[in-house]
């Protein structure tokens, strides 16, 4: 095992799943603010629509809240576009965005069509993501960009190139099969220091209705997980950031609540 142990303080933050309007999603802004969330998290689309727009209207109502894309699909947007969609972000609010980027889910192909953009492979998608990371580099006051990665070539990427990883790991990976993936990233990014971040998927012994409608597996499997954490959590994240180097954790906003008390025990510290 490589040295995981790191210094950085927990960080936590809200996706958003379902937000039909403006005032539910101002809301939930202003909740995750006040639980002690560090950011709110607006997949690409969210609801149809662009991340980019959502988040500046939760700039609007909040202070402290960080905002980012969970994950802005690179093939969505000419280079330049996202590159100014995201620096007007970054400066207008202060420094508060956080750039989220990957090669896209399931469907983005149908998403990219609508949009008249061209998908590609998987190989041609991660050099074009290779492309606009180095075009989005150029500037020196630029939002930290965040990873996410799953395969050997998208790891080996963000271990060259991004400031924040999330790694996109099999929902019922183990916390032992989770350690040499891990461990190669490390080992992959040299001296880089990278933030290291896990998605939580089930929080509790009870999962929410949306796990239930998108989770086949057994639930007894994905309790055993590294996306599963009691609701008294504490103690295992502390574990998983000595053991993994783990710090900033994502979850649901169906589980927002019910984890603050862990946000107010572990953020920060």
């Amino acid at each position: 095992m490589i040295g995981n142990m790191t210094t950085k303080p927990f960080r936590f933050g809200v996706v958003a799943s379902s937000v039909p309007d403006l005032t539910t999603f101002t809301e939930l802004a202003r909740q995750a603010e006040s639980l002690g969330y560090d950011t709110l998290l607006a997949p690409d689309p969210l609801n149809g629509l662009d991340p980019f727009t959502l988040l500046s209207a939760a700039a609007a109502v909040t202070t402290t809240l960080r905002l980012g894309t969970f994950v802005a699909v690179a093939a969505f947007r000419d280079r330049r576009q996202l590159d100014w969609q995201a620096h007007s972000l970054h400066t207008f609010t202060g420094g508060r965005f956080q750039l989220g980027l990957g090669t896209g889910r399931p469907g983005a192909d149908q998403v990219a069509a609508g949009l008249g953009r061209e998908f590609g492979s998987g190989g041609e998608r991660l050099r074009e993501l290779e492309e606009t990371l180095a075009y989005l580099k150029k500037r020196e006051d630029r939002a930290p960009i965040l990873l996410t990665a799953g395969g050997p070539k998208m790891l080996d990427l963000a271990a060259r190139e991004a400031d924040i990883v999330s790694f996109a790991w099999l929902p019922d990976i183990t916390e032992a099969k989770a350690q040499p993936i891990v461990d190669t990233f490390r080992s992959r990014a040299g001296g880089r220091d990278v933030e290291l971040a896990g998605n939580l998927l089930l929080v509790g012994d009870e999962p929410k209705p949306w796990l239930k409608q998108i989770f086949r597996m057994g639930f007894d499997g994905l309790k055993e997980s590294i996306s599963a954490v009691p609701l008294d959590a504490a103690d295992v994240l502390r574990h998983r950031r000595e053991t993994l180097g783990l710090s900033y954790w994502t979850l649901n906003m169906a589980d927002m609540a019910d984890f603050a008390p862990v946000v107010a025990e572990l953020r920060g510290t």
